[in-house]
């Protein structure tokens, strides 16, 4: 224990107690055998939102402004605390062994508690982030297709990378921890009645872009350290999976971006248009209504 806490106190200030007992071994054993569980999970989601669609089509609307401010400010709190405890470890990593050791090395679970239970509710996170959903559907705001697409595909990801204890999955945690953070923050105070600037929904988007980027250079690296015979804990599959999944969100994030900011009609909107897509969708709501 003495040696433990003789490497996580470069990287932390303080250890709470939930922390230093976490077991990794018991949570990886637990969601090996259960993993597959998220594809019944995101089937009863994908039954539960379009039946709820159908099901609000003949009624009136739900406002559920204190709720949902309520909902995005916990959302936004526990990714800026999900942020302050991982990115520590990556940035130590980084300045000390390098590239390949943030890519390849899985020490986030191995070495550091504290990244390896920030890890683990990460993954358990996008369990209930799914509830986002329901206040598209009862607010009957349009569902569009990148909305449900990345949520149904990063639990899948995530639960599945925490079985093989994938490596650059610390890459991919702090990333989503830190655009979350800001972009969490900013469904709060929207949902709160305030109006921040045009300029952070587009900082926003233009973080979602990088971040799958960033992602997919990731995943690149990892890919050419195995080819090269470097020993390199993460899969062929998952590489794969993992760059189909960055790759189709770069290009859909793209094309919101362009629609949202880029194009004529982008101009002419007299409301802010939020980089998230539910927010988008409500937009063009408001806009089908006028016409």
């Amino acid at each position: 224990m003495n040696d433990y806490y003789d490497v996580a106190l470069r990287n932390y200030s303080y250890i709470f107690n939930f922390e230093e007992k976490f077991e990794h071994k018991d949570t990886r054993a637990w969601m090996t055998k259960n993993w597959t569980i998220s594809f019944y999970f995101c089937g009863l989601y994908m039954i539960l939102i379009f039946g709820g669609q159908h099901y609000m089509q003949s009624r009136p609307r739900f406002q559920l402004k204190g709720v949902l401010s309520v909902w995005n400010t916990l959302l936004a709190t526990f990714s800026i605390m999900g942020a302050f405890r991982t990115a520590p470890e990556l940035f130590h990593v980084l300045k000390n062994y390098g590239i390949y050791h943030s890519i390849c090395i899985p020490s986030f679970i191995e070495l550091d508690r504290v990244a390896g239970v920030w890890t683990w509710l990460f993954v358990l996170s996008k369990l209930p982030e799914l509830g986002d959903t329901v206040f598209v559907v009862l607010r009957k705001q349009p569902l569009i297709f990148l909305h449900w697409y990345h949520h149904i595909t990063v639990l899948l990801y995530s639960w599945f990378s925490y079985t093989e204890y994938t490596s650059s999955a610390r890459w991919f945690i702090v990333m989503n921890y830190c655009v979350h953070s800001i972009m969490y923050s900013y469904y709060a105070l929207k949902a709160m009645g305030y109006h921040p600037p045009r300029a952070i929904s587009m900082l926003i988007t233009t973080c979602q872009l990088c971040q799958m980027i960033v992602g997919c250079t990731v995943n690149i690296w990892a890919a050419q350290y195995i080819q090269e015979h470097q020993p390199c804990h993460v899969s062929v599959t998952n590489i794969r999976l993992s760059i189909a999944m960055y790759f189709s969100y770069f290009v859909l994030f793209a094309r919101f971006f362009y629609k949202a900011y880029l194009s004529q009609d982008s101009g002419k909107k007299s409301k802010t248009i939020v980089s998230v897509p539910s927010q988008y969708a409500r937009n063009n709501s408001e806009k089908l209504k006028g016409q």
